[in-house]
């Protein structure tokens, strides 16, 4: 990540997990706290990943998430094809401007390991200045996409900041 002014507030971003499974205790989310700490690393600031169960959930989680005005927001889960996988279509609405080559290279990296990355329905682009991605619900998927974003993170930041990036 390139050097921001001194003393500029951080960045801030969230995390939010489509699990009708984690969200009810039936088990614990394990993408949260791996994309948290990746969020952390890249110098983002984010609270605790909130948790929903699919489906308009996801959707209304969404728009509270970006009403706060994060710089990046990242959802893990709902993306596939079961019938409550709707993360996409709570997504695609709230995207002003779309960003296909993130999510191209995502798939990518994860059918380099398993055929079932070309499943995954998610959308990536930007709201009024925030970046919000869909990366898969799954640890190995999480950590395929967080591989892509992360030699672009920075830049990314920048340029929805107003900058050029270098």
């Amino acid at each position: 990540m390139s050097a921001r002014e001194p003393g500029a507030a951080p960045r801030r971003a969230a995390v939010l997990i489509a699990s009708t499974r984690a969200a009810t205790g039936v088990y614990e989310d394990r993408t949260g706290p791996v994309i948290r700490d990746w969020l952390a690393e890249h110098g983002l600031k984010t609270g605790e990943a909130i948790v929903v169960p699919d489906g308009e959930p996801v959707g209304a989680a969404l728009r509270a998430i970006l009403l706060t005005g994060p710089r990046v927001v990242l959802t893990s889960g709902g993306t596939g094809l079961s019938p409550t996988d709707a993360t996409p279509e709570m997504t695609l609405p709230l995207l002003d401007r779309h960003l296909p080559g993130i999510m191209e290279a995502i798939r990518a990296a994860g059918r380099a390991k398993t055929p079932h990355a070309d499943l995954s329905r998610g959308y990536a682009g930007t709201s009024n200045g925030t970046f919000v991605a869909n990366l898969p619900g799954s640890p190995g998927g999480v950590m395929d996409a967080l591989g892509v974003l992360d030699p672009i993170i920075g830049h990314l930041c920048e340029q929805l900041e107003g900058g050029h990036g270098h």
